[in-house]
């Protein structure tokens, strides 16, 4: 049975991923009970996508895996902390800026994934998505770290529990990243305003660069046929 989900994961290991990382964003949209999300699903949603990155790191090395699990471990215990340990005043920061490091780290993994091979398939497809979303996953952490150092930093954003936080911020930093930019939501300070325009410009080089690459390898394709 192991060795029948590890070939599945190995097999569809960003197709999975791709999955769960829309679940971890966008599964409130489904749910009401917001305490409900901050105490059971958000730990279940790291535990998905714990295991559904596993496959984008089988046959990377002992070390790589080794950093990998380590963090895995971080960032699912951290949530389940968060009734005990949440009211300290730094806890949330930490956590956001851990997730921001976990993300970032299966980012690169990806990337070296679509650099790499001069062809183009599904794999290919599903990775470039699965990139394009642990942008927004980062973006979203990153911000989440400031507002929760700095909460005036941003304006609009509803505080009365973590989950609003969390959806709040995915929203915000969807349409950032999309360019939609509906101006709902707003940073304040000097430096929020210049990470989010940061923030903007990596995700039109990210979608400039992924058509680039993705046009290479379906001429590099036609080419050999």
């Amino acid at each position: 049975m192991k060795e029948h989900f590890l070939q599945f994961l190995s097999n569809r290991k960003y197709e999975v991923l791709l999955t769960a990382l829309i679940a971890h964003l966008y599964i409130g949209i489904v749910l009401q009970d917001l305490e409900f999300y901050t105490n059971v699903i958000w730990p279940l949603n790291m535990i998905v996508i714990g295991v559904a990155s596993s496959g984008v790191f089988i046959e990377k090395g002992r070390w790589k895996n080794m950093i990998k699990n380590i963090m895995f471990i971080t960032v699912l215990l951290l949530p389940i902390g968060h009734p005990f340990l949440g009211h300290f005043s730094h806890y949330m920061t930490i956590l956001s800026l851990i997730y921001c490091l976990y993300f970032v780290f299966i980012l690169v993994e990806i990337i070296k994934f679509l650099i790499r091979p001069g062809y183009i398939n599904f794999d290919i497809i599903s990775a470039s998505a699965c990139g394009y979303f642990l942008l927004i996953e980062i973006g979203v952490f990153l911000m989440q770290a400031i507002f929760y150092h700095s909460p005036d930093a941003f304006s609009n954003i509803k505080d009365t529990q973590p989950a609003n936080i969390y959806i709040d911020l995915v929203y915000f930093c969807s349409i950032i990243i999309t360019s939609i930019g509906f101006g709902d939501i707003t940073p304040n300070s000097h430096y929020t305003k210049l990470i989010v325009s940061l923030f903007g410009v990596i995700g039109q080089f990210y979608s400039v660069v992924l058509i680039g690459i993705l046009i290479s390898k379906f001429t590099s394709e036609q080419k050999k046929s």
